[in-house]
């Protein structure tokens, strides 16, 4: 078991409390967008909006209009909870026959599944399934936001128009996925130059490049004036389906005007004096729920590890091996927000995999994603490969209700995502934490066969965990993320404040600003 890593460098993040309202997000661009917002009069769902489809412009490998997701939402003079799911599907087309087993031990991406062949359930149209963001966000509007849709696209819009910088941290996430990005010609003139490099500008700042995203622009525009369903049935929808059909997948019309995201109650539980909210169903919100009916109350990091292994040993019986690993990168966004009235909401949206298909929609400029690869190709399967079902996914975005407030939380990172809501709850909850102090605990990760722990963690934690487990100690590094990587909102006595994960370069929190 290594230990040896230097001590001698440090990063933090400062939360700072205010009256406003405050968005945390992957990338402090995003965080600004919503803030804005909660300043001109938004509400939470207003600035939640906004943020999704800025964020789908700014790191648009991780999530965006061609994926998927689901949110929790806290009203406060109603005191009571939403969960809404707009989760991706298989198309009704799919044909099982076309993803033929290789006979190899596992596939090359984020699930230990048999391999197909051509990775075609990873890579390329073939693993497009039916995207529910943009109706995601249309149910959301429709029911609780106070401001016009298209306002709230119009900052993702000039953004786009603009461009995202690309800097250092967005080429090592290209480096990381260029040799399937360069499959797809569209996909590589946005991110790669020459078809093969990762596009950014001189080292010492100088000659700064930005992404092309006129097309992504276009399509956010005609989204603004036409309406979320032209998305599911007008021209933005025949181009994609055309564009996804051109390049072999099986996307169809028939899909997007079926398609609805749905609201569902909520599961919750209490721990203590806290009431949790999470999401029901095929998701990561029954593994948490597991997990603190597992933890004695006060639990300490071994005690964690024991009831986090045995909530995924119970996840893995009941509800389907989802099976992701440790080596592969976070490739989701999650951001929560708190609007000045205690309103919450936490949002998790993804691509699936880091660029999701690696397949660009060409006529729209969005990304698509691969959420056919949630699905095991091997038959006979509580989760295999089949027509017009929903994938099983790994998000957990969370809100919690306390005495003096409450948080909203969530986080990226794929299988890695409930160990991270669990420690940063029981944190806040049982440990008595700040949000500052939470977030700068060294966390662990026990959702592979090997526990993935903090070197900053205790030695004698270390110790004890090595009794138990096969034990990787790793550093805080700002790539890869051994430990998801979570941002959440807290509200204390009136007081609003929010925090990112601390090795995130851009992930920030953003206050409202002042009038």
């Amino acid at each position: 078991m290594q230990t040896n890593f230097s001590a001698t460098q440090k990063t933090s993040k400062t939360v700072t409390e205010t009256e406003g309202g405050v968005v945390a997000s992957q990338h402090r661009r995003a965080s600004e967008v919503g803030a804005q917002v909660l300043a001109e009069g938004g509400d939470a769902i207003d600035a939640a909006i906004a943020t999704a489809f800025t964020l789908g412009v700014v790191e648009p490998w991780m999530s965006g209009p061609g994926g998927g997701g689901a949110m929790v939402i806290w009203r406060a003079k109603e005191q009571r909870a939403y969960a809404l799911n707009f989760g991706m599907r298989s198309p009704a087309a799919l044909d099982v026959a076309d993803y033929p087993l290789t006979g190899a031990a596992r596939a090359t991406d984020l699930f230990p599944w048999p391999a197909v062949k051509d990775d075609r359930n990873v890579v390329g149209a073939t693993a497009v399934a039916v995207p529910g963001m943009v109706a995601g966000m249309e149910a959301a509007h429709s029911r609780f936001a106070t401001k016009a849709w298209g306002d709230l696209l119009a900052p993702a819009t000039a953004i786009a128009e603009e461009g995202p910088l690309a800097d250092w941290y967005s080429a090592l996430l290209t480096t990381s996925s260029a040799r399937l990005i360069a499959k797809d010609p569209d996909l590589a003139a946005i991110f790669l130059e020459d078809g093969t490099w990762p596009r950014i500008g001189g080292w010492t700042g100088s000659g700064q490049q930005r992404l092309d995203m006129s097309g992504m622009a276009a399509t956010l525009r005609r989204l603004a004036s036409h309406g979320a369903r032209d998305f599911y049935e007008g021209e933005i929808g025949e181009a994609m389906v055309a564009d996804v059909q051109g390049k072999g997948g099986c996307l169809s019309m028939e899909d997007l005007r079926a398609y609805t995201a749905n609201f569902f109650e909520p599961l919750s539980f209490d721990r203590g004096t806290t009431r949790f909210h999470t999401m029901p169903g095929l998701t990561a919100g029954p593994t948490l729920a597991d997990y603190f009916t597992r933890l004695a109350s006060g639990g300490d990091v071994p005690a964690m590890a024991d009831a986090l292994r045995a909530a995924y040993d119970h996840r893995i019986a009941t509800m389907g091996h989802d099976g992701e690993t440790h080596d592969s990168p976070g490739c989701t966004s999650h951001f929560s927000v708190i609007d000045r009235e205690g309103n919450m909401v936490a949002v998790t949206q993804t691509l699936l995999s880091i660029f999701g298909s690696r397949t660009l929609s060409q006529s729209t400029g969005m990304l698509m994603n691969n959420g056919i690869m949630w699905f095991d190709p091997e038959p006979g399967k509580p989760n295999s490969l089949a027509s017009g079902q929903p994938c099983l996914m790994n998000i957990c975005p969370t809100i919690a209700i306390t005495p003096e407030g409450g948080f909203a939380v969530g986080a990226s990172g794929g299988r890695k995502i409930v160990g991270a809501v669990a420690q940063l709850s029981t944190h806040l909850t049982d440990g008595g934490l700040t949000l500052e102090q939470a977030f700068h605990t060294p966390r662990f990760d026990i959702s592979g066969e090997t526990l993935v722990a903090n070197s900053a963690l205790p030695q004698d934690v270390l110790d004890r965990l090595v009794q138990s487990y096969p034990v990787s100690v790793q550093p805080s590094v700002s790539y890869p993320f051994f430990w998801a990587c979570p941002s959440a909102v807290m509200r204390r006595d009136g007081r609003n404040m929010g925090c990112t994960e601390v090795m995130s370069p851009w992930a920030d929190a953003v206050s409202e600003p002042s009038a």
